[in-house]
């Protein structure tokens, strides 16, 4: 696979147009107050305790993600953009993510969950006055609303990180969501045939992408076949019946050390109960379902079952091509379906429902060729390192992505029920350690196909 840089204006012009303006506050606004919203649910819906509790290591008590997400508002619109003065300076270093590691914030002297929430809120309320008075142009972090989008995704990240611990916690349901509508049984081709050549991934254009995104440039990828729909609870259980977990020869070296060290023998929230599999769902426990995709399971474990299955994963050039490309007119797409934004009918986003869909589930989402639910219901897991695009540039600042570059972690793409539409497009990237199960990760499978079929 070869990659080119690709050449796109990457700034908007200082003679932007009222209307385009207004479109800008437009949707920076609706994108601020979404976040917020879903931010005050997830923290309200249990008392304070709950809220200060760390219900796992691996996540910050909620009251932090709280706090944290008002010191960054407040660090990237009140003081960078607007040039203000910094509120509450002291708790900068408590809410560092870099500065304290998860399993060490609550021994620190957090706010308090009324304190919090009402930083928080004081921090919003002069947010949205520099909204109202904002010039979308001028530099690189107010050009297009940038800082604003940058924000709402952070707030939206951190409330899927906040709907983690709330899978994690223990203790009776705390959240309720219609469950998807009725999807009639998937019966269309197991896999799609993806054409060789090259296609344009990445984005120069994007006004809110975030820097590991960019730039757009052009990547040559064989031919391939990938799974029309992500792999499905009933799919799994089939590889652990077959004794999966038992068997090293479907492992990676350190996949099979992590398998034995951690005693894996099915999906986090898993376990049987006679002849059936059992699954714990935010405060619930009810039979797996056969139909859904897969969730909750790690790299490794997505590796084996692709191996155990004669497949393997793809990898993440393969993916975009799969929800980008469009065969009829060589472009790139911003999502499968074309370059609106989701709605309901396109995918399973936005934490509208607690679960994902059924495989084979929204048809209006589908991509040119046929590929179903790459965008929503869960994060895939791709076979790539998270690394950098050529012609990178970290920015605003070097510890969004630059940090993480490297071999410890892998690609996640195309976001789960619990991403919101501001952070999730068709190039938008995710990466975890490859041992982890508690996001809600799932993944499709593919393998090559020759030459002579592209």
């Amino acid at each position: 696979m070869t990659a080119e840089t690709v050449s796109d204006a990457e700034t908007v012009s200082d003679s932007e147009t009222v209307s385009d303006a207004e479109a800008v506050r437009e949707r920076a606004l609706a994108s601020l107050v979404t976040a917020r919203e879903r931010t005050t649910l997830l923290t309200t819906c249990v008392d304070g305790p709950e809220l200060t509790a760390q219900h796992s290591p691996l996540m910050s008590p909620l009251v932090w993600d709280l706090a944290h997400i008002g010191n960054q508002e407040e660090q990237w619109l009140l003081r960078a953009v607007a040039g203000q003065e910094a509120i509450r300076p002291e708790i900068d270093s408590l809410y560092d993510a870099f500065e304290h590691p998860r399993a060490e914030r609550p021994s620190l002297p957090l706010l308090s969950p009324k304190e919090a929430h009402r930083y928080a809120a004081e921090v919003r309320g002069r947010a949205l006055d520099v909204l109202e008075k904002a010039a979308f142009h001028g530099t690189r972090l107010t050009e297009a609303g940038f800082a604003f989008g940058m924000i709402a995704q952070h707030e939206q990240q951190h409330d899927e990180t906040m709907l983690i611990t709330h899978q994690l916690r223990r203790g009776p349901q705390a959240l309720t969501a219609p469950d998807p509508g009725p999807v009639p049984l998937f019966t269309g081709p197991a896999e799609v045939l993806v054409p060789g050549g090259p296609f344009t991934m990445g984005t120069s254009t994007e006004p809110w992408a975030l820097d590991n995104e960019r730039p757009a440039h052009r990547r040559e990828v064989a031919p391939f076949w990938i799974d029309t729909t992500p792999v499905t609870n009933a799919a799994y259980q089939a590889f652990i019946e077959d004794g999966g977990y038992d068997e090293p020869r479907w492992w990676t070296a350190a996949g099979w050390a992590h398998v034995r060290r951690a005693s894996l023998t099915a999906p986090l929230f898993w376990r049987r109960d006679g002849g059936q599999w059992l699954r714990r769902r935010f405060g619930v426990t009810e039979v797996v379902p056969p139909d859904e995709p897969v969730l909750h399971v790690c790299w490794y474990e997505a590796d084996a079952y692709a191996r155990w299955a004669g497949r393997r994963l793809p990898t993440e050039a393969e993916w975009e091509k799969a929800a980008r490309h469009d065969p009829a007119t060589g472009r790139s797409t911003r999502y499968p379906w074309g370059d609106a934004d989701p709605t309901p009918e396109h995918a399973n986003l936005g934490q509208r429902h607690l679960r994902p869909a059924p495989a084979g589930g929204y048809p209006a989402g589908a991509s040119p060729l046929g590929v179903r639910q790459l965008i929503g219901d869960v994060w895939e897991w791709t076979a790539s390192d998270f690394l950098p695009y050529p012609g990178f540039r970290a920015f605003p600042y070097k510890e969004y992505s630059e940090v993480f570059f490297g071999p410890e972690y892998k690609v996640l793409r195309g976001g789960s029920f619990a991403v919101d539409p501001v952070a999730c497009r068709g190039t938008f990237r995710n990466w975890d350690h490859p041992i982890r199960r508690q996001i809600f990760s799932g993944f499709r499978t593919a393998r090559d196909a020759s030459r002579e079929t592209s």
